[in-house]
């Protein structure tokens, strides 16, 4: 009786250790050509190094009654064992080789969006921007999603959809995906981001349009810390409770469509649009809508931010620690002692 226990403890450990998955997060292509045997197919994946042996991966077949093994192309990994690879083989081919990932960083704005799309796609940044302008297609949104009003059809916003689609990594079947296509996979992903906090949102002394704002502009004030969005979100809160304009840089570099890296001229801090809150006349205001992508750590902050006393803030460019003031002097101290640092910016 031991010596046949000892046996089937010893076909035990052989059988794990055969079945097991050879080991190595690493993708391998795998090609099964139509009237692939048994036998050849586990030939293809001990050559790929998928396997450990093809004498037990014929053991296996017979000892699970497996004979409908699909061609195709696949794509495996070395960390599969070897149950879900022949999972994978009986299932057929789900490894489409036209298939593209599209990649959106929190704080871009549109025509980063725009250019993304372009460089990956059929597209054109005009193919995008025209679908931005077409108002039956805008109005189609309002109907279908709770979180998109009439406040996008402002004619003062430069990107209807700014700051409404959400900053992830996307895929998609090919480059000939429409930007229909692309814009509805945001939004979808952008709704099930808002939908758990739509009771705060609805009982929020700011709408959607406005919180979204809020974000993009603490998304891009504030390097990852989400404690500081939410007090940089309660500085800009006080300013408009006060009549004072927000002042933020950010919003004079979206509203001259700057995206290269340099000190602001005093004629573009003074440019007077719908987005530039360093302009007086922009006192008491939020910029007319988003200023770029918001990930879900800056809407958390613009829902929930911080109350305080705070009316001015800086941060270290360099470190991205963000410094809060209730007064101007404090506040100017602390910009002077940073002008090298931060250069203008």
């Amino acid at each position: 009786m031991l010596v046949v226990g000892g046996g089937l403890i010893l076909l035990g450990v052989l059988f794990n250790h055969y079945s097991s998955a050879v080991g190595g997060d690493e993708k391998v292509e795998v090609i099964i050509e139509s009237g692939s045997t048994s036998v050849k197919i586990g030939e293809i994946l001990k050559e790929k190094d998928l396997i450990r042996s093809t004498g037990f991966f014929k053991i296996y077949l017979k000892l699970f009654g497996i004979n409908d093994l699909k061609a195709g192309k696949y794509e495996l990994n070395k960390n599969m064992e070897l149950k879900e690879i022949l999972e994978v083989l009986q299932k057929g081919n789900s490894y489409n080789e036209n298939e593209i990932t599209l990649t959106f960083q929190e704080g871009i704005n549109m025509r980063k969006i725009a250019s993304i799309i372009s460089n990956n796609t059929d597209n054109t940044e005009d193919d995008v921007y025209k679908l931005l302008k077409d108002q039956e297609y805008l109005k189609k949104l309002i109907n279908e999603y709770w979180f998109i009003t009439e406040d996008i059809l402002n004619t003062d916003i430069y990107y209807s959809l700014e700051g409404y689609l959400y900053p992830d990594t996307y895929r998609f079947s090919s480059a000939s995906v429409s930007v229909e296509e692309i814009f509805y996979k945001l939004l979808k992903k952008m709704d099930s981001v808002l939908s758990p906090y739509k009771e705060q949102i609805e009982k929020s002394e700011f709408s959607v349009h406005e919180l979204l704002t809020l974000a993009s502009i603490a998304e891009m004030e504030v390097r990852d810390k989400d404690d500081y969005r939410e007090k940089v979100i309660s500085v800009f809160v006080n300013r408009l409770k006060r009549g004072m304009s927000l002042g933020s840089d950010v919003t004079t570099r979206y509203a001259i469509k700057l995206d290269e890296k340099r000190a602001l001229k005093v004629s573009e801090y003074n440019s007077v649009n719908a987005y530039n809150t360093r302009s007086s006349t922009m006192a008491g205001k939020l910029p007319a809508g988003p200023i770029g992508m918001v990930s879900s750590s800056s809407i958390l902050a613009s829902i929930n931010y911080t109350e305080t006393d705070y009316l001015y803030f800086i941060a270290n460019i360099n470190t991205g620690e963000t410094f809060f003031y209730t007064n101007s002097s404090d506040f100017e101290k602390k910009k002077s002692e940073l002008s090298s640092v931060n250069k203008g910016y």
